[in-house]
C-alpha cells in the first residue's frame, strides 16, 4: 500500500486520467474529490463489499430453468 500525505486543496495522480483531491478537513474526517472517467466505477469501500455479498448471493440462488428443447423445432424431423 502506498501511503501519502496531502494537505488541503492538494491532488494525487492515478495513471493518466484519474485526480483524487483533498476538499475538506474536520477533525477526523477527510473530504476526498475523485476526477475518473464514467467508464471508472468508484464506490465507498462499504457500498463495493455490499454489493459483491449480494452477487455471491444471487449466484449461490440462481435455480435450473427447465430445458426448451421440447417445445423447439427440429428441422431435421420435419419433412
Amino acid at each position: 500500500m502506498l501511503i501519502l500525505a496531502r494537505r488541503l486543496n492538494e491532488q494525487i495522480v492515478i495513471g493518466d486520467d484519474i485526480r483524487v483531491s483533498v476538499v475538506d478537513i474536520r477533525g477526523d474526517q477527510v473530504k476526498l474529490g475523485i476526477e475518473a472517467p464514467r467508464s471508472v466505477k468508484v464506490y465507498r469501500q462499504e457500498v463495493y463489499d455490499a454489493i459483491q455479498a449480494e452477487n455471491r448471493e444471487a449466484a449461490q440462488s440462481a435455480t435450473a430453468l427447465p430445458s426448451l428443447d421440447p417445445y423447439l423445432k427440429n428441422d431435421s424431423q420435419e419433412s
